[in-house]
């Protein structure tokens, strides 16, 4: 082997093989859940030694990440990839959005945005064709230096994919403060077949919040029609794994986009779907058609707010004490229908209700909204025991009937 790669001879050796050409750009498809087209790529970067060898990135880039000089990596995929786009629309051939990998180091570049989109615009490739994939590990490390790192970008017009999700240093919180648009679950997450229930249980919590944060999904290291299957049932959009293809050479690439690949299963996806799916289905219906969902806890007098967007006031509390919330919903409504109001969601006379047999109550009032019109609204309670614990839970769906 004549590939020697170490902290003295890093900065001259990976200089001299961007130079020379030596390391190559591989993409890797990514594909469509369920009708199985190629509808993106990522750009991994190859080294090709003296003797022909393929060198995978486990070889060096660990190395440049340590000494710094993995931004010149980054910065040479970039072109390469800008290259290929640019020589697939002039063309005019089929171009889907391909990833291109860059490491945290990038946050302490005063100038990264304006060579990333200088660099992009020189090859006039659209900026949505090109998303920046950053890795999970950076957002615990790097804290408000990333999401403000994240944000440049995505206001420069380009996606940003949170990659290796659920590699070990998952953060909830970070999930929830970036503006990414994409998020990569980890081939750890998946082992053999997904036949193990508390590993099916975290991988379905993870599609669902992230569904409900309006993030794309990707699954990698898919390598069985069992990982598919179970992927399917759990909504995640997209699929990149040895299943459907291996990182490939550019023109093999090009031969995946012509040839518009799809990958054909004979058995109905309903047929396959499981109870995940149908919950998810079911929230999605549910959302679209109610713009405010509250779930209460009538026997703790708390709630929460589960989904508020397109209503038409935005004055409601997103938690606290439901006597509370009942007392502000009054206060929006027309004067003739304040009392009704109240006296439809007393917490006392809903808790005797509900003992007496009664699941479910509704009140049509007059909201005042945002932009000063009463507007005639619905507002139903559902009413639930909680499996876990002696309380009454009750969800009420609101929406406006004009």
């Amino acid at each position: 082997m004549s590939f020697s790669f170490n902290v003295r001879n890093a900065e001259e050796l990976i200089t001299g093989a961007v130079k020379n050409g030596d390391i190559k750009v591989f993409y890797q498809p990514k594909y469509d859940s369920i009708n199985g087209k190629a509808v993106g790529a990522e750009a991994l970067a190859r080294w090709i030694d003296t003797d022909g060898r393929v060198i995978p990135p486990s070889e060096f880039v660990p190395l440049l990440e340590e000494t710094g000089l993995i931004t010149i990596l980054d910065w040479y995929m970039l072109e390469q990839v800008c290259k290929f786009l640019r020589d697939e629309l002039e063309n005019q051939r089929h171009v889907v959005t391909v990833s291109v990998n860059f490491s945290r180091v990038h946050t302490k570049e005063t100038d990264f945005i304006r060579r990333l989109c200088s660099t992009v615009d020189g090859y006039g490739v659209p900026h949505n064709l090109v998303e920046a994939e950053i890795t999970e590990s950076a957002m615990a490390t790097d804290g408000n230096d990333i999401i403000d790192f994240i944000s440049r970008i995505r206001d420069s017009g380009f996606s940003v994919s949170i990659d290796d999700f659920g590699s070990g240093l998952s953060s909830l919180n970070f999930v929830k403060d970036v503006p990414a648009n994409v998020i990569k679950i980890d081939k750890s997450l998946l082992s053999g077949n997904c036949e193990n229930e508390k590993e099916r249980i975290v991988l379905e919590s993870i599609f669902e919040f992230a569904h409900r944060l309006k993030l794309v999904t990707v699954a990698e290291g898919v390598e069985t029609k069992e990982q598919l299957g179970f992927l399917r049932t759990c909504g995640c959009e997209i699929i990149q794994g040895f299943l459907f293809a291996k990182p490939m050479t550019q023109e093999d690439f090009r031969r995946v986009l012509e040839n518009a690949e799809e990958i054909k299963e004979t058995e109905d996806i309903l047929l396959t779907q499981a109870p995940a799916s149908a919950t998810q289905l079911l929230l999605d219906v549910v959302f679209k058609r109610y713009p405010l969902i509250i779930m209460s806890n009538l026997s703790r007098n708390s709630f929460y707010m589960m989904a508020y967007e397109n209503f038409s006031t935005r004055s409601c509390p997103s938690t606290g004490v439901y006597t509370e919330l009942i007392v502000h919903g009054a206060s929006t409504m027309h004067p003739e229908d304040k009392q009704l109001f109240i006296d439809t969601f007393d917490l006392k006379d809903q808790i005797e209700a509900y003992n007496d047999g009664q699941r479910a109550r509704a009140v049509v009032t007059r909201q005042l909204g945002d932009d000063g019109v009463y507007r005639r609204v619905e507002t139903t309670n559902y009413y639930v025991k909680n499996p876990s614990a002696d309380d009454i839970l009750a969800i009420t769906l609101s929406r406006s009937l004009d």
